[in-house]
């Protein structure tokens, strides 16, 4: 099994250029069953989510074709079965858009529960909620969720909590539903905005996304279209903030600067010079980070998913920061791994109590989710000595090329075949 040796201590500086964003990809490639035409999809990340996903819709009977290394042709005119083998899944939280999209377009569904990363509860109540109030029956059972119809009807939905995956699965099931449904305390990410002007240019009628409120007329027909994700949030901010740990000055090209604006408040308030222009920011850090307290949101707040990278990064600042977690319950796991790499880390509850600058040094430590991955990679760019980082496969299902992207910034970091030897010295 791969793993990343990384060598510390280096500064960062170049350029970096962002994929499309995962989060976008995983629910938009699924929308594309709900067309009736080919859709063309570009500025797919190559990472093994999508992959995953290619063959999920393979086995369904659709066609899909790869034009480049980031184009994606899906013709799903065809599809011959609405249920899902299990072992396909096993490693995609976002398998659950099979959900919305099949029962939208078949009016039935048999998908397993998802799998993914493993960072506390994420059950799919709403989702369920959403899909009873379109008419749906829903029956979980051996890990399988069947879901049915005769026929959806337009309703209003009113999410408890403003969840991204239940927005997203329900707009997608309503797509064909007669009348009109409204989804109340909506979730606004970009990545919800991407999904809807999607399956808009499909020929949907979806109003309001980006807002708590959208509202989704059926239509009875979807075409193919031709479309461009977005550039990642996350991805860039993963950039943006290992530069702000191993200093220098990187720039991070194509990406939308709006999405970045929470994470660039709270570089700048910890002493970073943040620069930025139509598609880019800078950043420049030369160390002598200050202390700051962070709590994710869902957006426009701080992103749950740069919580663990924020927190890798505020070990070097000055003085004790706060970082609440108020997204999910325990995503917190990876805080164990850091702890082998020197950091002061107390964590209460939903809370964890950051004391810093600390020291950091080498150790072999496990990739216990995706995010903590990359928290691991950004802290062993500081740490004196080789880190080695295991469970590599967490890191690739939302990452495309990391190492390369790094190594052409300066870092000195290698992907290496085989279990993790004894420590040794890699140049």
């Amino acid at each position: 099994m791969d793993y990343f040796a990384i060598t510390g201590n280096r500064p960062l500086k170049g350029v970096v250029d962002i994929n499309g964003a995962k989060n976008a990809a995983v629910a938009i490639i699924p929308a594309a069953l709900l067309s009736g035409g080919i859709c063309t999809v570009d500025n797919l990340p190559d990472i093994d989510d999508v992959a995953s996903y290619v063959t999920v819709l393979q086995s369904m009977g659709a066609k899909c074709k790869f034009l480049d290394r980031s184009t994606l042709q899906i013709d799903a005119r065809k599809i011959s079965s609405t249920a899902i083998a299990a072992e396909n899944l096993k490693d995609m939280r976002a398998s659950y858009y099979l959900i919305g999209a099949l029962l939208g377009r078949f009016k039935r569904a048999t998908v397993p529960m998802p799998g993914g990363c493993n960072f506390g509860a994420r059950p799919i109540d709403l989702h369920i909620k959403g899909f009873e109030q379109l008419g749906a029956t829903v029956i979980q059972e051996h890990g399988v969720v069947n879901v049915f119809a005769d026929r959806l009807v337009g309703n209003q939905v009113y999410l408890d909590v403003a969840s991204v995956g239940a927005t997203i699965n329900i707009m997608m099931a309503a797509c064909y539903a007669s009348g009109t449904t409204t989804i109340e305390n909506a979730a606004k990410e970009p990545h919800i905005v991407d999904c809807a002007n999607f399956l808009n240019m499909c020929g949907a009628n979806i109003k309001g996304a980006g807002t708590s409120v959208i509202r989704i007329t059926g239509v009875k027909i979807m075409k193919g279209c031709e479309y461009t994700i977005i550039p990642d949030q996350i991805e860039a901010g993963t950039y943006m903030i290992a530069a702000a740990m191993a200093g220098g000055e990187v720039k991070v090209r194509n990406i939308i600067p709006k999405h970045m604006e929470s994470l660039t408040a709270k570089l700048q308030e910890m002493g970073c010079d943040i620069n930025a222009g139509d598609d880019w920011v800078m950043v420049r850090s030369r160390g002598n980070l200050n202390a700051c307290n962070i709590q994710t949101l869902y957006y426009p707040g701080f992103p749950t998913d740069l919580q663990p990278q924020m927190t890798a990064l505020l070990t070097q600042a000055d003085g004790v920061s706060y970082v609440t977690e108020a997204v999910f319950d325990n995503r917190f796991q990876y805080v164990d791994q850091l702890m082998r790499m020197g950091v002061k880390i107390k964590i209460e509850g939903r809370m964890a109590v950051v004391e810093g600058p600390a020291r950091l040094t080498g150790a072999d430590v496990i990739a216990t989710d995706l995010r903590a991955g990359a928290s691991l990679i950004i802290a062993a760019l500081s740490a004196e000595g080789l880190t080695k980082i295991s469970n590599i496969h967490y890191i690739d299902r939302g990452y495309e090329k990391i190492e390369a992207k790094l190594s052409s910034l300066g870092a000195n970091i290698k992907r290496m075949s085989g279990d993790m030897p004894a420590l040794m010295e890699y140049i």
